[in-house]
Order: structure tokens, then C-alpha cells, then sequence
């Protein structure tokens, strides 16, 4: 069964969605970003993903202790990502709870970086976030596209030993498109071994069946879920 995965977004220790990764389309929620963990949790929830948006913009951790009280306040597996330019970036994640720590920008700008720390970390620890718009890879909080495509990219660090990979259609991002369904479905065909987190675009708890329907292993659900496009009970079945 798929697994669901809540985000929580961070812009000055406070939770925000942007659409296609827009910073001047910010949208805040007034609940505190604790507050919306421990509802999740509450319903069943095991998994949070927890993305630093200042620090995707200034390349390093900056919401620390933000992830540290959900850290302490639940007992969520959170996988953390925004900002990891470092080791000592890597380290203060895990060293504030994070179960897992999701590296992007950092693969592509520095690949032998990523070998040496997914040989230190295990691969049980480190994801791969394979962020795309159309068929290239975009970094640093989506701001600058790459000539990197999906699929090189995630040949490249499969074969380095990567078995999870977040994938995430920054176009269809906070505007409920629906999820890029086919090109999951073809990425899971290709890399059958790795793990695969469907985002972007999810708008309904039909996505979240089509996509449990098609194989995919987990899906990333934001504004959908902070809005009530999508609501706990509806998703209840897949809690289980």
C-alpha cells in the first residue's frame, strides 16, 4: 500500500506553500507547523517531509529548530530537505531529528559528495530528491534548470546506491493538476529496486488511488491536505 507523506514547508519557522515553487506565490497557514504535525500524527500519519525553504535559498540550514520541536513533540519519521550544501548542513539535520535526509541540489552540483555520504549514512537515511520541470532537473529551491535529465540523473545515483528517490513535477506543484501519473509509472518501470515519492500535483484521494493503483510507492501531499482538498478520514484507509 502507498505511503502517505505530509509536508509541512518552512519560511521563517513558519508553515507556507508556494505554487511551482514561486516564492512571491506564498500562501502562509496560521496553525503552527508542530500544531499541523501533531494532527497528522493524531490520524495516523507516520511520515512527515519537511522542507527549509530558506535554506534551499541560502544554501544552508536554517529552520533547525523548527524541525527539533516537531522532532520532540512527535514521533513522526521525518525526512528533511532544504539547505544541505555541507556536511556540517547533513549533520545538524540528523542531529535535530530528522530520520532521513533528502539531498538535491548537493547531487547534482557535487555527485561524489553524495557517494561519500550515502557510504558514510547508508542508504536507509539518504534520498534522492529528483526535482523536474518538463524533462530536466531544477535546483536550489527550483530556481535554477539544469541540463540534467530525470531519467540520467537517476540512473546516475541508483547505480551509486540509492534505493529512495523523491520526485517531484515542479510544474504541476501546488496547483492541482493532478500528479504526473505516466511519467511515475514509467520511472518505477526503469528503476524498479528504488523507492519512489510521487509529488506535485495531487489535488484528490482519487490521485492518491491512482497512484497506489499504479505501484508507486509513496506520495507527497501538501496544500491539498492544508486546504482540505484532500482530508484525513478520506485518507484514513491507506493509515492503516
Amino acid at each position: 500500500m502507498i505511503t502517505i507523506i505530509p509536508a509541512i514547508d518552512l519560511i521563517s519557522g513558519s508553515a507556507v506553500r508556494l505554487t511551482q515553487g514561486d516564492f512571491a506565490r506564498k500562501q502562509a497557514y496560521s496553525a503552527d507547523p508542530l500544531t499541523i504535525a501533531q494532527r497528522y500524527e493524531a490520524a495516523g500519519v507516520r511520515r512527515l517531509h519537511l522542507v527549509d525553504l530558506d535554506g534551499a535559498r541560502q544554501k544552508q540550514v536554517v529552520n533547525q529548530a523548527v524541525l527539533q520541536r516537531i522532532a520532540d513533540g512527535t514521533n513522526l519519521r521525518i525526512d528533511f530537505g532544504g539547505g544541505i550544501h555541507s556536511r556540517d548542513d547533513l549533520q545538524k539535520a540528523f542531529d535535530h531529528g530528522a530520520a532521513q535526509v533528502t539531498l538535491g541540489s548537493i547531487a547534482v552540483k557535487e555527485p561524489e559528495t553524495a557517494r561519500a555520504w550515502l557510504q558514510e549514512y547508508g542508504a536507509d537515511r539518504l534520498i534522492l530528491g529528483a526535482d523536474f520541470r518538463g524533462d530536466t532537473i531544477a535546483i536550489h529551491a527550483w530556481q535554477e534548470q539544469t541540463a540534467l535529465t530525470l531519467s540520467a540523473f537517476v540512473t546516475r545515483f541508483s547505480e551509486m546506491g540509492f534505493r529512495e528517490m523523491i520526485c517531484t513535477d515542479i510544474a504541476r506543484d501546488g496547483n492541482f493538476s493532478g500528479p504526473a501519473l505516466q511519467r511515475y509509472i514509467a520511472l518505477k518501470t526503469e528503476f524498479p529496486h528504488m523507492r519512489l515519492i510521487a509529488s506535485g500535483g495531487v489535488a484528490g484521494i482519487d490521485d492518491v488511488r491512482r497512484l497506489d493503483a499504479a505501484g508507486i510507492d509513496g506520495v507527497i501531499i501538501g496544500k491539498a491536505l492544508l486546504e482540505g482538498r484532500i482530508t484525513l478520514e478520506e485518507l484514513e484507509p491507506f493509515l492503516c
